[in-house]
């Protein structure tokens, strides 16, 4: 369904991204920002099922920064070189990614965020500099910025067994952004990566979706 194009930045370089286009007329266009494997096939498959819900959608390749076509395994190796690489990235230059990435769907209609894990940050952050409507979920670095109100609605969404986000720190959210929605699963970390079975919980990932899409058919959709 989907395409690899080129995305201009704020910076001098361009770096990838993947594009899926909604059959028929968008109801409205999604940022959908990666964990910290890059835009591998498990994240083109999520821009491409958001295309398929009616929401025109891209993934930029933040990493194309540092290091092109990035796509990372989710074993040690995987996970020692997705930490370097957000690292490297940050959030500034990532949001500014995002900017552009949203820029480059406008025709859409309204511009909304969907990140998980570092994304969940990222879309957070979306929601906070940018004004974008954002799904948050597992973003385990989000309690750093909640003492900054939100331009924009934010959905938030948590495994009830998540090691890296304890139920302090779901509780912190539901505290201090009282107006969010936030809900929480009988799952663990990255349920929704459904090509990993140590972390796929498929009625945790299928109600969250839902939730996600009335959160954008609400926010980007209505009139």
């Amino acid at each position: 369904m989907g395409q690899h194009i080129r995305l201009n930045t704020t910076r001098m370089q361009c770096i990838g991204a993947y594009l899926a286009k909604a059959q028929g007329a968008p109801k409205g266009g999604l940022v959908v920002v990666q964990e910290i494997f890059g835009v591998n096939a498990h994240m083109r498959d999520v821009v491409d099922r958001y295309a398929a819900l009616g929401y025109t959608a891209i993934a930029p390749a933040f990493f194309d920064h540092v290091e092109s076509d990035v796509q990372l395994g989710y074993d040690e190796a995987g996970f020692a070189r997705g930490r370097e690489l957000v690292g490297e990235i940050g959030f500034d230059l990532a949001l500014d990614d995002v900017a552009s990435a949203a820029e480059a769907i406008s025709s859409a209609g309204r511009i909304g965020c969907v990140g998980y894990c570092w994304g969940g940050t990222v879309a957070l952050l979306a929601a906070i500099r940018l004004g974008m409507p954002a799904v948050s979920y597992y973003g385990a670095r989000n309690t750093a910025f909640l003492d900054r109100a939100p331009k924009a609605p934010v959905q938030f969404h948590f495994g009830e067994r998540d090691a890296s986000i304890p139920p302090e720190a779901v509780a912190r959210h539901r505290e201090a952004l009282p107006d969010a929605e936030v809900y929480t699963y009988p799952a663990g970390h990255a349920f929704n990566r459904d090509v990993d079975p140590r972390a796929y919980d498929a009625a945790s990932a299928k109600l969250a979706l839902e939730r996600a899409i009335s959160f954008f058919d609400r926010h980007l959709a209505e009139p």
